[in-house]
């Protein structure tokens, strides 16, 4: 006896969305007792008992067929429960429309495949198989005017299989209206879309693995009943005629499908052709691209396109892209010889060099071409600075003077250390000292001195950008960070060796500059295998101490220059070395050429004496003297990193030597106008004097000068040199750091006192001979012989003349000292009063009236005559006593 169950409740559908056909899994409870019990089964209100197959009470396997709902229930319906109800719903999906030779897992349905010649309007490619919706959902066409559109996208395109395709003109054109949800879904959709498309056919055959299985159990089925009842041993069996049938049906469909699926490959074959070229377009078009953008100096576009090129085909086997790849290594090839040829080229500027530099290191070229250019930049400095040498050795032959602006002195900003001496302004005290040399010497710059400014100015314009591309390599700016991280490896294994090398051309050029500098200023210091690689000055002269302290000044700055750049001082000390050989050679000419100044002062005695009864001549020396040092004032002070001039012994002894050869030569001076004719005296340029005191009253008449008087002029100005002028050149030397001041002094002042010596013993000689020679003439008269000596009878007049005359050098002396002290008697001190007093008793006295009276009667004399000039003294005198 039956009894009645449960009705049926399905509470799990497994896929729970399909399209139609689609294979689903129905799970829940009291779901039939067997398959004779299943008699209804619903998904989505279409009948699916047909494909239904029973399982279990709680698992039931069919397929979903055309449904008129997209979404409903599953409904089991057996003999033993009823009608069931559902937990779970079943979503049903539009099928896709598949085309004639497009591939299926499961049966088409042939009332609805997709025919592609029917759906030409969509605007679709015939050789496209794509489906007119790629969006999967609803086409909802707009009213939005065609023309607007076309304004609105200029140049694109609503077709999505076109390459100006714009998403945003097909949506607006096909789902002006569609909901976000429909367009979530969408998105989905497209996802799907390509992910079928990337798996291929292999995804066909996983989403119809149950199919295959399904057929192979049937064909197995088949087997094993035609096996059990023989009939395959029968000839003309069931299961040859059926062979026979497919195979007919097979050629049949070949024959039929053949041009089809012929013209389908060509098509094919044609749309992959196109869609190779027009996705590596990048590659066959890139040789010209990179030839074009050459010649338009595009780099940068022809190293990103060539790395793009490498990246996607570097490693390919495709002939075809190998063919390419390898056209586009010729052209890159060929542009790392030009850009290597335009990083060595010369001159070029710092920026285009690290360009190149830059450019060749993403290009991967082999080797080191900064490197490379920094030898080359070196090669060229040195070849510039040759080229300088040559062309104003050159030019001075040809042409004697070369005009320098850098020395106009309107354009001269730079301090002259030859201002002191071009001043031609007369000196005080009745000077005419000039300056050897015209103003014009400005305007002419020697072609030595040209060149030694050319040169610095030549090498402070390259080596500073010489030494940044230096920097620049060594801290890895002149590369990118791609080309950096190739090539910091090996850099850094020679980064020492560089350095080496590197410091040996920055040497080399300072080297070079210091020698063509030798070679021009001091070819002596030079070895003779260089005097033709860096000399070949053909000049007589040498150059002034006011040039060489031009010069000192220019390497002077061309060092501090050089400084700036944090270049290392012992890169540079041959620089140093060569201003110190520069300094001491312009103290040394200077001091020449001071000499040769001083021997010229003798013509330049104009022998007019002042109240001190002295000439401009030791005036004159004097600042001569001080001019000079003046003038190497900048020379002798020692620049930061620089020596002392004098730290050399040798130097010291020899500038101490020319410092005592000055002061010699000025005494020699002295003794020879001393000693000078009455005919050589130049009398022309003299005026009369109204304050000189009468001793040299006859100068003022007949321009004339005794021996006399030049040795009294030459004794009062060597008694001037030994208390003044020598002590205040003594003191001028030790201001200016001078050695051996001391020896210089003593050597000097010995020189001095025996020029001065000499001279009082010829003016006691001048004196003494009128007496000596009054004296012999009587002494010697008539032969004078003992044996015949008569009686004296008395003194004999010739001794009566000698005391007359050596009265007579007493009475003046007496007169004019007597004379000078009534004249400052107003003004007289203590200690002059008691000089005064100390000179008359040193005289002889007077003993007579007459003579006495003689003395009183020249002083008011003398008086009278001077009364317009010793109102003066008078006069300010009477001022003091009344105040």
């Amino acid at each position: 006896m039956s009894r009645s169950r449960q009705p049926p409740l399905v509470t799990g559908i497994s896929p729970n969305e399909g399209i139609p056909w689609t294979k689903v899994t129905i799970r829940g409870e009291n779901l039939g007792t067997g398959p004779t019990d299943l008699i209804g089964l619903t998904i989505c209100g279409h009948n699916c008992l047909l494909t239904a197959e029973w399982m279990s009470a709680s698992k039931i396997v069919c397929r979903v067929g055309q449904a008129k709902n997209d979404k409903g229930d599953i409904i089991v319906t057996t003999k033993s429960g009823g009608k069931g109800t559902s937990t779970v719903s079943f979503k049903l999906l539009k099928p896709e429309k598949i085309g004639l030779l497009d591939q299926s897992a499961v049966w088409v349905d042939e009332m609805n495949y997709y025919d592609m010649r029917t759906d030409r309007n969509k605007g679709i490619p015939p050789l496209s198989l794509r489906p007119a919706n790629p969006l999967g959902i609803e086409i909802e066409k707009s009213k939005f005017p065609q023309k607007d559109l076309e304004i609105l996208f200029p140049g694109m395109s609503a077709d999505f299989t076109s390459e100006n395709f714009s998403a945003a003109w097909y949506l607006i054109e096909n789902h002006s209206t569609t909901s976000f949800e429909q367009l979530k879904m969408a998105v989905t959709n497209l996802k799907r879309q390509a992910n079928k498309k990337s798996e291929g056919s292999l995804a066909y055959v996983k989403g119809g693995l149950s199919t295959f299985f399904e057929a192979q159990d049937a064909l197995s089925a088949i087997h094993q009943k035609l096996e059990a009842d023989g009939t395959e041993k029968v000839e003309g069996s069931m299961t040859q005629k059926l062979e026979n049938v497919l195979n007919r049906a097979s050629n049949t469909a070949d024959t039929l499908f053949q041009e089809v699926l012929g013209r389908k490959d060509k098509a094919d074959s044609t749309r992959n052709a196109l869609n190779v070229l027009q996705r590596f377009k990048f590659l066959f078009n890139l040789p010209l691209n990179i030839e074009r953008n050459i010649q338009k100096g595009d780099y940068d576009v022809v190293i990103n396109d060539y790395e793009k090129a490498k990246s996607l085909f570097g490693k390919t086997e495709v002939q075809v892209f190998k063919k390419y790849y390898a056209e586009v290594e010729t052209r890159i090839e060929a542009l790392r010889e030009l850009l290597l040829a335009k990083l060595l080229e010369t001159p070029s500027t710092l920026h285009d060099q690290k360009r190149y530099i830059r450019y060749l290191s993403d290009l991967h070229e082999p080797g080191d071409p900064a490197w490379q250019c920094i030898g080359a930049q070196h090669r060229w400095i040195l070849q510039l600075m040759h080229s300088c040498k040559e062309g104003y050795i050159q030019d001075l032959k040809g042409t004697p003077v070369l005009h320098s602006p850098m020395l106009d002195l309107d354009n001269d900003t730079r301090p002259l250390v030859l201002g002191p001496l071009s001043q031609t302004a007369s000196l005080k005290r009745g000077s005419s000292f000039q300056s050897g040399r015209d103003d014009t010497w400005r305007y002419k710059t020697p072609h030595r001195v040209a060149f030694v400014e050319k040169l610095t100015k030549l090498v402070l314009s390259q080596l500073p950008n010489f030494w940044k591309l230096w920097i620049s390599y060594v801290n890895g700016s002149l590369f990118s960070e791609t080309a950096e991280k190739s090539g910091q490896i090996e850099r850094s294994k020679n980064v020492r060796q560089r350095q080496n090398d590197f410091k040996k051309m920055i040497q080399e050029v300072m080297q070079c500059l210091v020698k063509l500098i030798r070679g021009a200023l001091l070819p002596l210091s030079i070895p003779e295998c260089g005097v033709r690689q860096y000399g070949g000055w053909e000049v007589k002269s040498e150059l002034s101490g006011q040039w060489l302290a031009h010069v000192i000044q220019t390497i002077r700055l061309t060092y501090e220059s050089l400084t700036a750049l944090e270049i290392p001082n012992d890169m540079l000390q041959t620089i140093q070395d060569l201003i110190l050989d520069l300094r001491v050679r312009c103290v040394m000419v200077t001091l020449q050429h001071t000499a040769e100044e001083i021997k010229r002062l003798a013509e330049k005695e104009d022998w007019i004496i002042d109240n001190e009864g002295l000439t401009s001549l030791p005036y004159q020396f004097e600042q001569c003297i001080v001019h000079s040092l003046q003038s190497l004032k900048g020379v002798l002070e020692c620049k930061p990193g620089e020596a002392s001039v004098f730290q050399q012994p040798k130097t010291q002894e020899e500038v101490c030597q020319l410092s005592i050869n000055i002061m010699q030569i000025f005494i020699y001076c002295l003794e020879q106008l001393s000693t000078k004719p009455d005919a050589d005296v130049d009398t022309t340029h003299l005026s009369v004097d109204v304050s000189s005191p009468d001793l040299f009253g006859s100068i003022h008449e007949d321009f004339s000068l005794t021996s006399e008087q030049r040795l009294l002029i030459v004794l009062s100005n060597c008694c001037y040199l030994e208390r003044h002028t020598f002590l205040n050149i003594a003191e001028h030397f030790e201001k200016h750091n001078f050695q051996g001041i001391e020896k210089i002094t003593q050597v000097s002042m010995a020189s001095l006192k025996e020029l001065d010596q000499r001279l009082f013993e010829n003016y006691i000689e001048l004196k003494a001979d009128p007496i000596v020679g009054s004296l012999e003439p009587g002494i010697y008269a008539g032969y004078f012989d003992w044996k015949d000596c008569l009686p004296p009878t008395g003194v004999r007049n010739y001794l009566k003349e000698a005391l007359v005359n050596i009265i007579a050098v007493h009475a003046e002396a007496r007169l004019e000292i007597c004379a000078l002290r009534d004249t400052v008697a107003v003004h007289l001190t203590p200690e002059s009063k008691s000089s005064f007093k100390q000179a008359l008793e040193a005289l002889p006295q007077l003993s007579s009236g007459a003579d006495k009276k003689l003395l009183e009667e020249l002083l008011n004399k003398f008086k009278s005559s001077m009364h317009l000039q010793l109102t003066c003294f008078q006069a300010a005198s009477s001022t003091m006593m009344k105040t």
